[in-house]
């Protein structure tokens, strides 16, 4: 019998701003697929709700507060990761505090959703850039 691939939920966040232009960030070197350009977010940890996790990995990668009732599902993608079957889900979110700032990444940018597609991007995030420029 097969063994099932272990699940890996990820999450992350399309921060819009008033133009409706989406925050990227650029993967650093030495990360895996380093160089990439992707959406704020993270690993959901043990015990965390995927909206928890959110708001620690934007405060943790950009420097912002974000409150759960600003973080609107969008939509989710599925991914063979190795091993693992990645679960990637995507809030919306276009309310926080502070000025996004790249601690973890090595880059930011803000962009419209069409104009993302022609980046180099984890897999996982093709299909979400896809749906945002369906919205």
């Amino acid at each position: 019998m097969e063994k099932n691939p272990t699940i890996l939920f990820v999450v992350a966040a399309a921060l819009t701003d008033e133009k409706g232009q989406i925050l990227l960030q650029k993967r650093p070197e030495g990360a895996q697929m380093s160089g990439l350009w992707e959406f704020p977010g993270g690993k959901v940890d043990n015990g965390e709700s995927p909206e928890v996790a959110l708001i620690r990995e934007l405060d943790e990668e950009l420097g912002i507060i974000v409150a759960a009732q600003d973080l609107v599902p969008e939509t989710f993608a599925s991914a063979l990761l190795g091993d693992r079957n990645l679960v990637l889900l995507l809030y919306r979110c276009a309310h926080w505090a502070g000025t996004p700032k790249p601690i973890y990444a090595t880059d930011i940018q803000w962009l419209l959703p069409q104009d993302m597609a022609a980046l180099p991007m984890p897999p996982a995030d093709y299909p979400l850039v896809q749906k945002l420029q369906s919205l």
